[in-house]
């Protein structure tokens, strides 16, 4: 499959093909196909994100739930970073990589 430039922003879970269309962090080469793998991604951290968000709304206490839910959204963030370094450009994998949080 042919890849093609495209401009994420980890923040607001967006890819975008044209790098006027949404404020970016990063910038990466993929098929449609790691696009979408990448936005599923995205889509499991948002999950995650809006959970925490119930719990904190309801002013529920720490629990065993709270942290495995911080622990899901580790791991797709990382999950995140680790595909956008995998297809990012020279100047996004320095990026993650000063970042240090891949180790």
């Amino acid at each position: 499959m042919e890849k093609r430039r495209y401009y994420v922003s980890v923040q607001a879970k967006t890819i975008v093909p044209n790098q006027g269309d949404a404020p970016y962090e990063l910038e990466i080469d993929a098929t449609i196909d790691e696009k979408h793998r990448l936005e599923r991604i995205f889509h499991q951290i948002d999950s995650y994100d809006e959970a925490a968000g119930i719990q904190t709304a309801f002013i529920i206490p720490i629990t065993n739930w709270s942290q495995e839910n911080n622990d899901g959204y580790d791991y797709f963030l990382k999950q995140a970073y680790a595909m956008i370094y995998e297809l990012g450009t020279e100047e996004t994998r320095a990026h993650i990589q000063q970042m240090k949080i891949l180790k």
